[in-house]
């Protein structure tokens, strides 16, 4: 996770590195705060150190530097549990420190996959947490049921028992305790704020108190929607729309002889219940939009990566800042392990709604874990797991991340009027401008050439090239910087940023 503070300095967990640390971006120092390697419970794909959250009055002399953060403990598999925990920070110079850990509540789900984890403070000074379904019904958890639709007893609750918590957003009081204003739930007030959720990763606040948040599909409709107080959000019945499209409820727990059924994302398992959307009839809350809704017949046996999903693992609002990027403000961007791309999504003046399509930005090859925006507006953080991608706890693929456990920095810059620009790069390669063209000389064989806005659009792309050299023409850019790559006959990359 990782946050940004308005001094300017990041705040990252490392979910299996176990710790808490401090960086100051402009000079890279890393402030270690604490290692919790001998409490959590780490030994899946999604397990570990996950949320934080920082108290609202964090260092303005009220006595509440208090650090929120929630992780995985037991002793094997079977009694992994995940834990609320509050810390308290102090500061000696640059070293700062957490310590003296208050249990808020403990006793949540734990598992090696969907564990969700967000965390927020809202407004009302009530932490928002996301559960996720815990991974049921799929890979090596395919026989445990969905829990999402499932609500508490009053028994459950009193005898502490938060089983029934699975695919929810949970809104607890800074003490761990029950809000007195939360949803009544099958005749139970509960920390349960809303349900029917699948895998949220991104939760924020708007300044007009709105609580958005993005989930995972499971092959495709990955969801942004807006939480409401006692909503269902339709999980496992529902997957994006109520529209039928290329989803079926195929409950695995349902088939007698599941444990012996060998777990595949095309077909449903033999004897096991396969329900359509439109079958279920209970009440349900769509979301605002939906990345990507496709029509039937979708070839989805490509693989995951072929599916229309982007695999959203944060979100971030930008509004409010004094000197925005031009054209971003009031925009969700949600960060993607699937595609290296930031995904921005306009909403509408009051919030509702979403405007125009979902634009695709900043693409590198890595799994983009978090975000952070710059006071200022202007520089955008973003942090890569330090791994390559995953479907799940049993799957994987060959794609390699180009920078694995790094902070990226992406500057917004506007430059007018500049004169020709000319760079040279240790692989003795000539970029240069002459007549509004662009040259391209290069001391080895020229496979490819793109070049990308900062933004990260690909504006340009061409296979053929003319040996070591390639001329560009009437390029529609203009008076910004862009990013060249090209690659080289041996299968070199070499990136450079030029003027045009």
């Amino acid at each position: 996770m990782l946050t940004i503070y308005t001094d300017g300095y990041l705040w990252l967990t490392e979910r299996v590195g176990k710790k808490i640390k401090r960086v100051d971006p402009v000079s890279g120092n890393v402030d270690l705060l604490i290692d919790i390697s001998s409490l959590v419970y780490q030994n899946g794909g999604q397990d570990g150190l996950m949320g934080m959250a920082l108290h609202p009055q964090f260092l303005q002399g009220t006595g509440n530097d208090y650090v929120y953060i929630s992780y995985t403990y037991g002793t094997s598999d079977s009694n992994r549990r995940t834990k609320i925990v509050r810390y308290s920070y102090s500061i000696l110079g640059n070293d700062g420190t957490l310590s003296a850990p208050t249990d808020l509540i403990v006793g949540l789900s734990g598992s090696n996959d969907h564990n969700s984890g967000r965390m927020q403070i809202g407004p009302d000074s009530k932490i928002y947490y996301t559960i996720g379904d815990q991974g049921a019904n799929q890979f090596g958890n395919k026989c445990n049921p969905i829990k999402s639709q499932i609500l508490p007893t009053q028994f459950e609750i009193d005898s502490q028992n938060y089983s029934t918590y699975e695919g929810k957003i949970l809104r607890i009081n800074l003490d761990g305790s029950i809000p007195s204003d939360n949803p009544v739930l099958n005749s139970v007030r509960s920390h349960i704020y809303s349900y029917g959720h699948r895998n949220s990763q991104g939760i924020v606040f708007g300044t007009n108190g709105i609580l958005y948040a993005n989930e995972h599909g499971p092959k495709s409709d990955d969801e942004i929607n807006i939480i409401q107080s006692g909503g269902n959000y339709g999980w496992p019945h529902i997957s994006g729309y109520q529209d039928n499209k290329n989803y079926e409820y195929c409950n695995w727990s349902s088939a007698s002889n599941c444990n012996a059924l060998a777990f595949s994302d095309y077909n449903c398992g033999t004897g096991a219940t396969s329900t359509q959307e439109s079958s279920w009839t209970g009440t349900f809350i769509p979301p605002i939009t939906s990345l990507y809704t496709i029509d039937n017949g979708f070839n989805f046996t490509g693989g995951w990566l072929t599916w229309p999903t982007i695999g959203p693992s944060s979100m971030i609002l930008y509004e409010g800042y004094s000197n925005p990027i031009p054209g971003w403000n009031n925009s969700l961007l949600s960060t993607t392990l699937k595609k290296g791309k930031l995904y921005r999504t306009i909403l509408a003046p009051d919030g509702l709604s979403v405007i125009g399509e979902t634009e695709e930005l900043l693409y590198t090859q890595n799994r983009y874990r978090d975000i952070a925006i710059h006071p200022n507006g202007k520089i955008i953080y973003v942090i890569t797991d330090s791994g390559g991608t995953t479907s799940g706890p049993s799957g994987s693929s060959s794609l390699t991340v180009t920078h694995p456990g790094t902070i990226l920095i992406f500057t917004h810059e506007t430059f007018l009027g500049n004169p020709d620009y000319e760079i040279y790069n240790s692989n003795n390669t000539l970029i240069y401008k002459s007549d509004n063209k662009i040259n391209i000389s290069s001391n080895k064989e020229i496979k490819e050439v793109q070049i990308y806005d900062l933004l990260g659009r690909l504006i340009y792309a061409n296979k053929e090239t003319d040996g070591r050299r390639h001329i560009i023409e009437n390029l529609e850019a203009k008076n910004q910087i862009l990013l060249l790559q090209i690659q080289t006959i041996d299968n070199q990359t070499i990136s450079k940023k030029f003027v045009f």
